[in-house]
């Protein structure tokens, strides 16, 4: 193999390479091997065709682009090393020529890693947020716990604010019964704002074995086939239960904590917060640092990058909705978008994080940033742990070189961070909250609905080395007339 030019030109490379005759024709050989067993030629048995026959058949040229798949790979990766090229994504192969003489000739076309210009990185101005935990915010998470606590028991006596009332319902507009307007055994806590105004308000006072009917009008922002109208709602009330919330004194925190005081109970609640807080700040910090660092480099970056990078934003919120029961389309359709317009609101997130890993793996240059093996080793053992795997299933499972890059990636972070400035965030103007947009459908014709939440990007789990995709013969398919190397040969990324 020879490399005959390399031509670099609007971040792209390319190269055209040369196969000798012997390499060639072997390559060829080994395609009609892998071939023949599914090849039927009138006059001999399934199998057992002379190459020149079927080649005599169907054309010269039928093995060759199996052959060029064959030798290809190793000929890029030997092409990639000996010109010492920096590519990303998979190559092109655009053009192959057979010379007279046998050999082949291959034009390939790929990407090259961006030349980056490094700005400022060191003492750069970032906002922090300024960390604090006010008594209110700490009498809430106390509330809360109570809540918990809370014992709910049946009484007999008319139901009050705050009580749970266990009922049937049906609801009739214009005396007619309506889709979704009933249910069966419902508890509902008066007061909670579930139902649509008025509801709730008219069941106050019920008791346990009355009927009642509930006049309420449906909000003009609702379901467009009750919007606006009056309706009845006939209730049957089989239980009204009463929530007993503990006192909030030092029995209660005996039972709710590891503390014997309320004080103890406070201070611990105070410190929990500010960690949490402190740890989210940070976290904020650090990627607003990465981010000013990246706004200050210069390159231009291959779309290539971004669209692996889509592809792998794409792929962990497919497992996050998958762990939730959800597929990517269904998520997709009821979000009112398609998997095109999805993949289009993953695109800046990618730029950002393709944009920050560049800039991170040139500081790891800049700086000359190393890891030791102690350092692999360790963060090899913490995966073990968070995953709950034995160690070398971890190490079989995850690449040393990833890991390697992740932890150099890191100290990157922390010589930016280290170096920046932080400063106080800037006061925004409290923006006024937009009105709610009434929801489509309805489940229970007088409930009011929560919005989904959308879900945070789920936890990685180390990534699995994949094998190498094989290809398959087509059964009883006799060979056609293929046309050369005209798509895309998959290339593992060749770093300097």
């Amino acid at each position: 193999m020879s490399v005959k030019s390399v031509k670099k030109e609007k971040g792209n490379a390319t190269i055209v390479l040369e196969a000798s005759k012997e390499l060639f024709e072997g390559a060829i050989s080994k395609a009609y091997q892998k071939a023949k067993k599914n090849i039927f030629v009138p006059g001999f048995r399934k199998g057992h065709a002379p190459r020149s026959v079927v080649e005599g058949m169907y054309g010269k040229g039928v093995f060759y682009e199996d052959a060029v798949n064959e030798i290809f790979p190793e000929l890029y990766d030997e092409a990639v090393k000996s010109k010492k090229l920096k590519v990303v994504g998979g190559p092109s192969l655009t053009d192959m020529q057979v010379q007279e003489d046998g050999s082949l000739e291959l034009t390939v076309v790929t990407a090259l890693y961006p030349t980056v210009k490094l700005g400022e990185y060191k003492g750069i101005e970032v906002p922090k947020t300024t960390v604090k935990v006010t008594e209110a915010e700490v009498d809430a998470e106390i509330d809360r716990m109570a809540e918990q606590a809370a014992r709910i028991v049946t009484v007999d006596r008319k139901a009050k604010k705050g009580d749970t009332i266990v009922f049937d319902f049906e609801g009739f507009v214009d005396g007619k019964a309506f889709e979704g307007g009933k249910a069966e055994n419902y508890s509902l806590k008066l007061g909670s704002g579930q139902f649509i105004p008025g509801f709730e308000d008219a069941l106050i006072g019920v008791k346990a074995g009355e009927d009642r009917d509930v006049n309420v009008t449906f909000p003009e922002a609702y379901d467009p086939k009750l919007a606006g109208k009056d309706a009845t709602f006939k209730c049957k009330v089989h239980e009204v239960k009463e929530t007993i919330v503990p006192e909030k004194d030092d029995e209660f925190v005996k039972d709710v904590s590891e503390f014997d005081t309320m004080a103890e109970l406070r201070k611990d609640i105070k410190a929990r917060f500010k960690k949490e807080r402190e740890e989210q700040a940070q976290a904020a910090f650090e990627n607003a640092a990465v981010e000013a660092a990246a706004e200050k480099m210069q390159c231009d970056i291959p779309s290539v990058m971004i669209d692996e990078q889509v592809d792998r934003h794409m792929e962990q919120f497919a497992y996050q909705l998958q762990m939730n029961g959800m597929k990517m389309e269904d998520y997709a359709k009821m979000t009112g978008g398609n998997m095109a317009a999805l993949r289009d609101s993953m695109r800046p997130m990618a730029e950002r994080t393709v944009k920050s890993n560049i800039l991170l793996s040139e500081i790891v240059t800049a700086e000359k940033i190393k890891v030791t093996a102690k350092e692999i080793e360790d963060e090899f053992k913490k995966l073990a742990e968070q995953y709950g795997m034995e160690l070398e299933r971890v190490k079989a499972a995850v690449e040393e070189s990833a890991v390697r890059a992740d932890l150099e990636a890191k100290k990157a972070v922390k010589l930016i961070c280290d170096n920046a400035v932080a400063v106080a965030e800037k006061k925004t103007a409290a923006k006024k909250p937009a009105a709610k947009k009434a929801d489509d459908e309805e489940k229970k014709p007088a409930a009011k609905k929560t919005a989904a939440k959308k879900t945070d990007d789920a936890e990685k789990k180390p990534a699995a080395k994949k094998p190498a995709a094989k290809k398959t013969a087509d059964t009883e398919k006799k060979p056609a007339a293929k046309k050369p190397a005209a798509k895309k040969t998959a290339a593992k990324k060749t770093e300097e």
